[in-house]
């Protein structure tokens, strides 16, 4: 059995509220299917500086030890996800976002160019940046954070790292 992790769920989106917010739904489902705690989940407008005031503060706190924000990763005028949270990683995880382009690439095409998905390490708490679509949240999570999120996924996953504090920057 894979070592349950303490997670939140944030949506970044001027359109949507938490009735209408299937991609951050999926992930809360998804997360706890497997077993996983959803402490937090929080649906803020696409404001880059609210956004990174909130994963700032889960991230000095001892939970939650994952946070996925889906929404705000396109180039649009309004999408600032990446640009609120890359100031504040200690590590950022460039196979992420490249990975995740790779695997979109069979479902959109070169439109999976458009896509800034990333993800990365502050204070020993992993963040993962994802489109808003339910299609790419569904395909980041069934091809990389399903394994990365479960202890027992050989020959190395995030949740090994974070339980041993490897990942936190002294």
């Amino acid at each position: 059995m894979s070592e349950a992790l303490t997670c939140a769920v944030l949506t970044a989106s001027d359109t949507r509220d938490l009735s209408t917010d299937t991609s951050g739904q999926y992930l809360q489902d998804a997360l706890e299917a497997m077993g996983h705690r959803v402490v937090f989940r929080e649906l803020l407008p696409d404001e880059p500086y609210q956004i990174r005031a909130q994963v700032c503060r889960w991230a000095a706190d001892a939970d939650p030890q994952v946070v996925l924000i889906t929404g705000g990763t396109g180039f649009s005028g309004r999408d600032g996800t990446v640009e609120a949270i890359r100031p504040i990683l200690d590590t950022e995880i460039e196979g992420f976002g490249e990975l995740f382009r790779q695997l979109s690439y069979t479902d959109i095409g070169s439109s999976t160019v458009q896509s800034r998905a990333m993800a990365g390490l502050s204070n020993n708490t992993f963040i993962a940046c994802l489109p808003g679509s339910g299609g790419a949240c569904r395909l980041a999570f069934e091809k990389i954070l399903r394994e990365q999120l479960d202890s027992t996924h050989k020959p190395c996953n995030f949740v090994n790292l974070l339980l041993r504090g490897d990942a936190r920057r002294q």
